[in-house]
Parts: structure tokens; sequence; C-alpha cells
């Protein structure tokens, strides 16, 4: 039964392998912006930590 495929199609056996979506640009671009702002919170916290609390 797992052969009535024809080679190259794709009906969700594995998503690493088929067709990329259509959104998969701007996707990517919102998780590297995500990142970017967590990494820039958490420097903003950390510097207001050692200005406000640590002294």
């Amino acid at each position: 039964m797992s052969q009535d495929q024809a080679p190259g199609s794709n009906s969700g056996g594995d998503a690493l392998s088929g067709v990329p979506e259509p959104w998969e640009a701007w996707e990517t671009v919102l998780v590297l912006g995500s990142i970017g702002v967590g990494v820039l919170a958490l420097v903003v916290l950390g510097w207001a930590v050692t200005q406000f609390i640590l002294p």
C-alpha cells in the first residue's frame, strides 16, 4: 500500500522534503526578528539590572 504514489510526490510522509510553502520567506523573517527582539530585550534588561538594582 505504501508504494501507491508516484516517485517524487509527497503526501505528508516527510514534511522536510516537500515543496516549500509560499509564506516560508516572511515566516523566516518573522522568526529571526522575534529572536532579535528577544536578545535585545535581554541586553536592555541586563543593563537595567546592573544600573538600578546591583549598585
